[in-house]
């Protein structure tokens, strides 16, 4: 899910008049109060996960400064992983989301924080504001317990009531708001660490009935565990991020009658978990290894972590700097001698990148994939429209572009059983030359460039690339077309191919449909692109 605020701007625009008349009842937040900065436990080595992802080291005898790593592609087990570390923690969680979604995977990782607390584990969670509409009673219960506490990033000013009259009554502070925090996290005694693209919601764990995405996480152990823990306080202690407490309209309402509410609202365990013995790339679940004291499948290699800085919203966009995660990202497509591999659900490309993919092309043995949402899977099909105008420069580029189609996602199962929910691409990650990693939160689009904060991973391992690649996200998949030029060089077609190989061409884009192209013919005009 990206925030999409390009409409909002026309709303803005086209209530330019009534939001005068209402400026001198516009909501504040009130006065700043510094809260007491903290930091992550460090003294952890005693703890039972620290013990276990230092035995995972030595058994492979990888050196000290190497860190440890699982992709969790699967909804299920990666749930799974995130309630496995949230029940054999013993001294602290840190946990950082762009959404937490009210729903039973929401409130269900809720309850694991809370359960935690009450054992005595520090929890720190933060949140990104802006879908936390209405979620007062769930974010200041939680913070209502001993042990756990809770901020928001970059709060806006109206707490009650729903999304949109949230939104519309805090319009007199749009550029401020315009601005979010994007990263995931989970960070269990600072010894072993979750992060990607996933964020809290029942569709990012294959448990909607609707839509589902098609995600990648990565398990991580190590030293690039506590750089996660550097990012996390860096945001946690930021100017930009308030104690809900501040900013609740429960502020009132006392500790005990704050956790009774809580407790009420995440009393529903939800349907349980649906594990298979292993998961697509072979692996058992993370809840049975950590229960035998023993993790398997790590693969130890060379990483950093790269994090925008919280301040990054109060910046001018022009000038933002090197130190972000998307400059990082184009750094390593800069050294690529051979091949580029761009798995993004959203996909902007600006006038750089073009310029960057053409100069690739002027090199024959250079090599350029990318693979996105096709209109049909998009849940944005605005950022479609743009990257679609795109589309033909860079086929002329030589760029092998693939888009999902949610159609082929339900046939050849290759991500798993979506049943007759829509499939829909959410992972972002990126390869160069079969042995740079890039995986994280970020989209390459401008709202993720210039507007969102962004965390993420770069590995150097050809085995963890080995082993993302078997994933399917390149040549062979079944799951999407694959876009090609026209025979005459003029306008794309889109290529479908079987289990035997058999193609079958579709000169207009498949599994969308009219009335979202006349969305996106109506809406187009007022698109501000930087924003998508």
């Amino acid at each position: 899910m990206q925030v999409k605020l390009f409409a909002w701007r026309v709303v803005c625009a086209l209530s330019v008049a009534t939001l005068g008349l209402l400026a001198g009842g516009c909501a504040v937040l009130p006065a700043p109060s510094p809260s007491p900065p903290s930091l992550a436990i460090s003294d952890v080595a005693a703890t039972k996960l620290a013990q276990i992802a230092e035995a995972a080291r030595e058994r492979v005898s990888a050196p000290a400064d190497r860190s440890g790593f699982r992709p969790l592609p699967e909804g299920e087990f990666a749930l799974d992983a995130r309630i496995a570390l949230a029940r054999h923690a013993e001294r602290s969680l840190d946990v950082q989301y762009y959404l937490i979604q009210n729903d039973p995977v929401g409130r269900r990782l809720l309850r694991e924080l809370r359960d935690a607390a009450q054992r005595g584990v520090r929890v720190r969670l933060l949140i990104d504001d802006l879908y936390a509409a209405g979620e007062d009673e769930l974010l200041a219960g939680l913070a209502a317990y001993p042990n756990a506490e809770v901020r928001v990033f970059n709060p806006l000013p109206v707490r009650s009531g729903s999304f949109a009259s949230r939104f519309v009554f805090s319009l007199h502070e749009f550029d401020r708001i315009n601005r979010r925090m994007h990263n995931k996290l989970f960070v269990a005694d600072n010894s072993f660490a979750v992060s990607g693209g996933r964020n809290i919601a029942a569709e990012y764990f294959m448990r909607s009935g609707d839509a589902n995405f098609i995600d990648l996480d990565m398990l991580s152990a190590g030293p690039a565990v506590r750089e996660f823990s550097n990012a996390f306080d860096r945001y946690w202690n930021s100017e930009q991020v308030w104690p809900i407490e501040r900013v609740t309209y429960l502020r009132e309402r006392d500790a005990a009658a704050r956790r009774q509410r809580f407790d009420e609202l995440v009393a529903d365990e939800g349907a349980p978990l649906q594990l298979r013995e292993r998961d697509v790339l072979r692996r058992t679940p993370l809840s049975s290894q950590l229960e035998r004291g023993e993790v398997e499948g790590l693969m130890f290699a060379s990483a950093r972590v790269v994090v925008d800085p919280p301040d990054k919203i109060a910046r001018e966009l022009r000038s933002l700097g090197s130190d972000t995660v998307l400059e990082n990202v184009v750094h390593m497509f800069g050294t690529a001698r051979f091949e580029v591999l761009i798995v993004s659900p959203y996909f902007i490309p600006d006038d750089r990148a073009v310029a960057m993919m053409q100069r690739a092309a002027q090199n024959k043995d250079n090599r350029i994939v990318l693979m996105t949402n096709s209109l049909g899977a998009t849940d944005e099909p605005l950022v479609y429209w743009r990257y679609a105008r795109k589309r033909e420069a860079m086929l002329k580029a030589g760029v092998t572009i693939y888009e999902l189609s949610p159609s082929l996602v339900r046939k050849t199962q290759e991500f798993g059983l979506f049943g007759h929910s829509m499939g829909r691409l959410h992972a972002k990650l990126a390869t160069v030359d079969r042995r740079w990693l890039y995986i994280g939160s970020m989209n390459l689009d401008g709202r993720s460039a210039l507007y969102n904060t962004e965390i993420g991973l770069i590995i150097d391992s050809e085995e963890v690339v080995t082993d993302v690649r078997r994933l399917r996200v390149h040549d062979d998949i079944k799951s999407a077309y694959r876009v090609r030029l026209r025979a005459d060089g003029h306008g794309v077609e889109w290529v479908e191919s079987d289990a035997e190989g058999r193609e079958t061409v579709h000169l207009d884009e498949p599994d969308g449909t009219w009335t979202l192209r006349l969305k996106n013919w109506l809406l187009a005009p007022f698109v501000v692109e930087e924003m998508l």
